[in-house]
């Protein structure tokens, strides 16, 4: 590293045609760079400078030296250019990792921008586990829930309500629970490993668990929401999947005077101290369509 730099101090002298003017240029002494160009002389073993009272000139190695090092320069130059370009413009290949139910809503949160920045590409990785992002190459991955501890930096995109959703085939066979204990407990959907739900009234603050114990479990929240719709049980479903389930009518909210704890959305990035532009942008954008979903509170 030192010597790149008397290199790069070489290379200003030759450029400016004196030692007192490459100083002047570099905010340093003239000994100071007389010096540097001395030590450099030194453990090279050869002059690269005829030196006199008025003027320089490169020897004929120290021409060839020269030339060697502007284009080190040059490439150090681009090197740093390319990281300054990563820094305020979206550019190369973000990859994105997120839980297999985002797959429906990749394209309205990050479309438009893909399409304003064609220098940039999009590498998807779907799956609802805990992917070691550093050993997967993922720049940003999309988590939902309570995160396991780790050293990678996750900022909060905001919170997601989960509502109590059946079928109306359902419906026309169990009818409208008004209280959760009112689900028969092999009827609940997905809750793989648990032992119940928490519940709150939402006006009276009462706060009560209702065993369950499913018939059908999965991890996989796009199939669990394929079997509710099926009137195969009740499911308790981010806002995000049921929102639009709602609305074509497939499935009906139950319980609405009842809530479960609110799902919190993360982006989470393996680097602490800095990100692209690519990924400070994208994530701007998730966190923006997530906050436009009905039941999802922005972050704070």
């Amino acid at each position: 590293m030192e010597n790149f730099r008397r290199m790069a101090l070489f290379a200003q002298v030759v450029q400016h045609g004196s030692m007192s003017a490459a100083a002047r240029a570099l905010g340093m002494s003239t000994s100071a760079v007389s010096q540097q160009l001395r030590t450099l002389e030194r453990e090279a073993g050869v002059a690269l400078l005829h030196r006199s009272t008025r003027r320089l000139a490169l020897t004929d190695v120290g021409s060839r030296y020269y030339t060697a090092c502007v284009r080190l320069l040059d490439a150090a130059g681009e090197a740093e250019a390319e990281l300054s370009a990563a820094r305020h413009a979206p550019s190369g290949e973000l990859r994105l990792s997120a839980p297999l139910g985002m797959a429906d809503h990749i394209g309205p949160a990050l479309g438009g921008w893909l399409r304003d920045n064609p220098q940039l590409r999009l590498y998807l990785h779907f799956e609802d586990g805990w992917t070691d992002l550093v050993q997967a190459c993922i720049d940003l991955a999309l988590r939902f829930g309570r995160l396991p501890d780790s050293d990678w930096m996750a900022q909060p995109l905001g919170t997601l309500q989960r509502w109590s959703c059946a079928a109306p085939d359902w419906m026309r066979v169990h009818g409208q629970p008004m209280d959760p204990a009112q689900v028969p407990a092999s009827e609940w959907l997905g809750l793989v490993q648990a032992p119940g739900l928490a519940w709150r009234h939402r006006v009276s603050g009462e706060e009560r668990r209702v065993p369950a114990h499913p018939r059908i479990v999965s991890h996989n929240l796009p199939a669990v929401c394929q079997l509710c719709e099926s009137g195969l049980g009740v499911a308790v479903l981010p806002c995000l999947d049921a929102a639009p389930l709602l609305a074509a009518g497939t499935l009906v909210r139950l319980l609405p005077e009842w809530e479960v704890a609110a799902l919190p959305a993360w982006a989470v990035s393996p680097h602490r101290q800095t990100q692209p532009a690519k990924v400070r942008q994208a994530i701007a954008l998730l966190g923006d369509y997530l906050g436009r979903i009905p039941g999802t509170a922005a972050k704070a």
